[in-house]
Formats: C-alpha cells, sequence, structure tokens
C-alpha cells in the first residue's frame, strides 16, 4: 500500500515567487493611495520627512504601476 507522502517526490523551485494578477491590483492600488496621502501632507510634514514639495508632486504623479521591482515579490 503507497501513501500519499511516500508517493510524492521532493521538488526544488528555482524560481522566485510571483503574486498573482489580484495581489498585484491590490499592490497597485495601495501604491496609489499612498501617493494621495503624499500629496495631500503639507510643506511642515514634508520637511520633517525630507522631502520637497515638488518631489512630493513628483512621486504623486507617476503611474500606478511604475514601483521599484524589489516591491512587486
Amino acid at each position: 500500500m503507497t501513501t500519499l507522502s511516500s508517493a510524492r517526490r521532493e521538488t526544488t523551485c528555482t524560481t522566485a515567487h510571483r503574486p498573482g494578477p489580484l495581489a498585484r491590483v491590490r499592490s497597485m492600488l495601495a501604491v496609489r493611495a499612498q501617493r494621495r496621502a503624499l500629496a495631500r501632507l503639507d510643506d511642515r510634514t514634508l520637511r520633517d520627512i525630507g522631502l520637497t514639495r515638488d518631489a512630493a508632486r513628483s512621486e504623486a504623479r507617476r503611474p500606478i504601476w511604475d514601483v521599484p521591482h524589489y516591491w512587486l515579490r
């Protein structure tokens, strides 16, 4: 009698884990919300985090799919 555990072969995954389509959409929507929040910060708060108004505007205008590659893991 063969059990499931003895019939299963061990394999090693050599590719990196990629999120599914739904997870990617959720990430993009989260990025959009974060960028909108950044655009609403006042100048004092931006100074506290080390950003200029122009840098915050520039980041807020980026498309939602334009994120660093390491965010997509």
